[in-house]
């Protein structure tokens, strides 16, 4: 039995949080937040305990894992801590906003990298992994094209995105990492985008853009973002080859459709956000975690899969300010 400590109790560290508890090889034991009162309402709903002071989760020598769940800026130091405590780590991405502090923490890690895992929750997500499953199969022939699609209903907060890092390492961090995951090692970046919201245009950020990804093989990937969409959370992936494509489309709150006057294969509209429709994926990736720490192998994604998505987002920024190609790396 895993005894776990979730730092962090916010809207990602309550799904980690009730995933944790209802795991059958899992202790939720602690959930720590430095905010008053936080972490107890959390805690009080799952028998957990709960503290103020993250450092009692590094000194409690109980706890064989750490989640993260807190805010970016703290991951680098919150790894590092914990990983010197003997505990394994599960962190949200992005690892951090700047690649060189991500170097600073795998110095400090070295040898223990094999103990952290980067939460890319859509690795996990069952379509994603069928489609995978079934491209490695051979079933569309060599990997051409990778089409991703991926829009928010509606954009965060200005002054969250003014300290997200901006909507590359914020949002299309994840497709980054799911075009390495199909793709492989991408070798060059030429990214277009644009800000149609006012308050995004005013913090320097944009909230549409267009990303094409080369791969070392030649094959491409196109990547969709918008942080707002009327249609509601937009998520699609298709990969193309010489034998035929394979999609995932959206998940919808009914799988039945209606045809009659007012229209026709009138479907239900797609999951409200990221929590609904990757519910699946954040169990599975949990399970993934726990299942590779105790039987003592290196959970996937791993901490250099983190850096590696950083770099792509670092690549495509410098991309936008040039209207060049960037190459990676």
């Amino acid at each position: 039995m895993l005894r776990l400590a979730i730092i962090g109790a916010g809207r990602i560290g309550q799904v980690h949080a009730r995933t944790a508890y209802a795991h059958p090889c899992a202790e939720l034991a602690v959930i720590a937040d430095p905010v008053p009162g936080a972490a107890a309402a959390v805690a009080g709903r799952y028998g957990a305990r709960a503290t103020e002071s993250i450092d009692d989760v590094y000194a409690d020598p109980s706890i064989d894992a750490v989640v993260i769940c807190s805010p970016t800026a703290c991951h680098v130091d919150q790894i590092m801590a914990s990983v010197a405590a003997g505990k394994a780590v599960l962190t949200e991405k992005p690892v951090d906003l700047s690649v060189d502090r991500v170097d600073e923490c795998l110095a400090a890690i070295a040898g223990n990298e094999h103990r952290v895992m980067v939460g890319f929750n859509r690795r996990f997500d069952p379509g994603v992994i069928e489609l995978k499953t079934r491209l490695d199969a051979g079933e569309v022939g060599e990997l051409r094209q990778v089409t991703i699609i991926s829009r928010d209903p509606a954009a965060a907060p200005a002054q969250y995105m003014l300290s997200s890092g901006g909507i590359f390492k914020d949002m299309t961090i994840h497709d980054f990492d799911m075009a390495r995951f199909l793709l492989g090692d991408i070798a060059e970046v030429c990214a277009s985008g644009h800000a149609f919201i006012d308050d995004i245009r005013g913090i320097g950020d944009i909230d549409t853009c267009s990303v094409t990804l080369t791969a070392a093989t030649g094959a491409t990937a196109t990547i969709l973002n918008s942080r707002v969409c009327a249609a509601g959370y937009d998520q699609r992936i298709e990969v193309f080859g010489p034998k035929g494509a394979l999609e995932t489309t959206n998940l919808r709150t009914t799988g039945v459709r209606a045809s009659g006057a007012a229209g026709t294969e009138v479907a239900g509209p797609y999951l409200p956000f990221f929590l609904e429709r990757y519910a699946a994926a954040y169990t599975a990736e949990l399970d993934h975690f726990i299942t590779a720490i105790e039987a003592g192998v290196a959970p996937s994604p791993s901490i250099s899969d983190g850096r590696a998505a950083l770099v792509i987002a670092e690549a495509a920024g410098a991309s936008l300010a040039s209207k060049a190609q960037v190459p990676v790396g």
